[in-house]
C-alpha cells in the first residue's frame, strides 16, 4: 500500500488546480482519474464548446463583413475542419496539463476511486470499472486487505489500495436525465457530450433546456444556419441571468425559436410533444433532440454513503473551507452543489489548499469561499455575464435599490467593431443609501472579458464610486463600465467614446 500527503478524486479544474498546489508545496499528491485528465471542462465541455463557438463567431462577422467594407465571397463551413480544430486545441492543452502536472511531481492514477474511509481510496483499473461497481467488491475493499498493494505492485487488471493523510473529493458532475416518456433508448436525444461529436451540422435542432448550455448551443447552431428551437419549462431562460437582461439576450437570438413555460412531455423518435403552461399542446420535429436541463453532482459510485459524508441536497456538504463532516476529507467543485463553474472550482481548490497547509502547521487558514461574488459568462452571440445580485433578487432580500442602465453603443470601440445596431447594455444595483454595489450585468460583445473587474469590487464590497475614479484605458468597451457609474451622478457628462 502506497501512504500520500493528499489524494485527490477527479482530476477536473478543481481537482487538477489542487494538486499543482501542493505539490509546488512539495507534498506527496495522487490525482486518481478514470478518464482524460482536465474533467468536463477541457474534454468535453467549456473549451471544446468555446472552440466551437469562437468558429461560429468568426462565419457570423465573415456573412456580416460587408458592412464594414470587407467582400467576402464563397463562405461555407467545413464541418470537419471546425471538429478537427476542436480535437486538436483539446489534446493539446490536455498534453500540457499533464506535463505540468508530472512536472509538478503529481502522481496521475488512473482508474475509478472508491472512498472507504477518511483516508484510504482503493483504486480500480478503468478497464475494470463495471467489476469495480459490485457491492461484493465494497465489501472487499473496506477489509483493508493485504491484498492491495502499491500501484508499480500490481497488473493493469489488478485493483490496489492507497492512503492519504488528507482526501479532497473532486468528482464533478453529470448530466440530468429528466423521466420523460420515449428518452430512454432514443437515438435521436443527445447530450451535450453527444452533440460535441455529431459528423454534420443539423438542418434542425431541438432543444430542451434553455439555461446556459442550451443557449450556448442555441446560438452556435443557428450561426451555423440550423433552425433551432428551444423549450424551456420557466418563465424566462437562463434562469441565472437579471431577468430584464435575459429578455434582451433572447432578443438577439434572432435565429432562434423560443417556448418559454412549456414543458415537454413526450418523445416519439424525432417528435417532441409539449404542454404549456395554459394547458396548449403541441409537437415539433428536429433532426436532432439535445438534452440541456442541468447537472448533478456526482456522489454515487465513488463511496460517498459507505464512508459516512454528509450529503445535502444530493451533494457533499461543507462548509466555507471546503471541509466535509470527515476530519481530513474536503471536496471542490460541481460535488458540493455550490457552484458548477470551472473558476468557482479554481477558488474552492485554493481555499481547500489554503486550508490543508495551514492544518500542517495546526493552524486556521484564513481563506474562505464567497459563492455569492462569483461571476458568471455566457459566450452566445451576443455574450451574457454577471456577478452579485440580479434586481429581482436584490429585491427579494429587502434592499432599497437603484439601478442603471446604459447602450454599449457609448463605447466608440464596441461601434467600430460591432456596429451601431449590435445588442449590449449594462445594468448596475447598488444599494440606494450607501452606493455600494450589489450587482453588475453585462450584455454584448466580450462581456465575458470584462466581468472580473465587477467580481473584483463586489468582493471587495466597494462602492459605486470606485468605477467612477478609476482610470479605463481609451478606447476599450470596458469604459461603458465607467461610464454608467458617472451616468447616476447628477453631475454627470456621458459622451460617445
Amino acid at each position: 500500500m502506497t501512504d500520500y500527503d493528499v489524494i485527490i478524486l477527479g482530476s477536473g479544474p478543481g481537482g487538477y488546480l489542487a494538486a499543482e498546489r501542493l505539490a509546488a508545496k512539495k507534498l506527496k499528491v495522487a490525482l486518481v482519474e478514470k478518464d482524460d485528465v482536465g474533467g468536463t471542462c477541457l474534454n468535453i465541455g467549456c473549451i471544446p464548446t468555446k472552440t466551437l463557438l469562437n468558429s461560429a463567431k468568426l462565419y457570423a462577422h465573415l456573412r456580416d463583413a460587408s458592412s464594414f467594407g470587407i467582400e467576402a465571397e464563397g463562405v461555407h463551413v467545413n464541418w470537419r475542419q471546425v471538429m478537427a480544430w476542436k480535437e486538436e486545441v483539446s489534446k493539446r492543452l490536455r498534453r500540457s496539463l499533464e506535463l505540468t502536472l508530472k512536472k509538478a511531481g503529481v502522481e496521475i492514477i488512473r482508474g475509478v476511486g472508491k472512498l472507504t474511509d477518511g483516508h484510504s481510496v482503493i483504486v480500480f483499473p478503468v478497464n475494470a470499472e463495471s467489476d469495480a461497481l459490485q457491492p461484493s467488491l465494497y465489501q472487499a475493499q473496506t477489509s483493508q486487505s493485504s491484498d492491495y498493494q502499491s500501484p508499480d505492485s500490481q497488473s493493469s487488471n489488478s485493483a490496489f489500495m492507497i492512503r492519504g493523510q488528507k482526501i479532497i473529493i473532486a468528482t464533478g458532475s453529470s448530466p440530468i436525465i429528466p423521466p420523460i416518456r420515449g428518452i430512454k433508448d432514443n437515438p435521436e436525444v443527445l447530450d451535450s457530450t453527444g452533440l460535441l461529436s455529431i459528423g454534420e451540422i443539423p438542418s434542425s435542432l431541438c432543444i430542451i433546456g434553455g439555461g446556459v448550455i442550451g443557449i450556448e448551443f442555441a446560438s452556435l447552431f443557428s450561426a451555423f444556419g440550423s433552425s433551432v428551437t428551444v423549450i424551456e419549462m420557466m418563465d424566462e431562460i437562463v434562469p441565472v441571468m437579471d431577468s430584464q437582461m435575459a429578455v434582451e439576450l433572447r432578443k438577439a437570438l434572432k435565429n432562434v425559436t423560443f417556448m418559454l413555460g412549456t414543458k415537454v412531455t413526450e418523445l416519439e423518435g424525432k417528435k417532441v410533444l409539449f404542454e404549456n403552461k395554459n394547458g396548449e399542446k403541441g409537437s415539433t420535429e428536429a433532426d436532432i433532440i439535445l438534452l440541456s436541463v442541468g447537472r448533478k453532482a456526482n456522489i454515487e459510485d465513488w463511496g460517498a454513503q459507505e464512508s459516512g459524508l454528509e450529503i445535502k441536497n444530493r451533494a457533499i456538504a461543507t462548509d466555507d473551507r471546503m471541509r466535509t463532516n470527515l476530519p481530513g476529507v474536503w471536496a471542490i467543485g460541481d460535488v458540493t452543489g455550490k457552484s458548477q463553474l470551472a473558476h468557482a472550482a479554481y477558488r474552492m481548490a485554493e481555499v481547500a489548499v489554503s486550508d490543508i497547509l495551514a492544518s500542517q502547521n495546526s493552524e486556521r487558514s484564513n481563506q474562505i469561499f464567497v459563492p455569492e461574488t462569483v461571476p458568471w459568462a455566457l459566450y452566445s452571440l451576443p455574450e451574457a455575464a454577471g456577478a452579485g445580485l440580479t434586481e429581482q433578487d436584490a429585491r427579494a432580500r429587502g434592499y432599497d435599490t437603484h439601478v442603471i442602465r446604459m447602450p454599449y453603443k457609448v463605447s466608440g470601440r464596441f461601434v467600430a467593431e460591432n456596429g451601431f445596431s449590435a445588442p449590449g447594455s449594462i445594468k448596475i444595483i447598488i444599494e440606494k443609501s450607501s452606493e455600494r454595489l450589489l450587482g453588475i450585468h453585462l450584455l454584448g460583445a466580450y462581456a465575458s472579458e470584462q466581468i472580473w473587474g465587477a467580481a473584483l469590487a463586489l468582493e471587495r464590497r466597494l462602492p459605486l464610486s470606485a468605477f467612477r475614479n478609476m482610470v479605463f484605458p481609451h478606447p476599450t468597451v470596458s469604459e461603458v463600465i465607467r461610464e454608467a457609474a458617472w451616468s447616476a451622478n447628477p453631475l454627470s457628462g456621458t459622451h460617445i467614446h
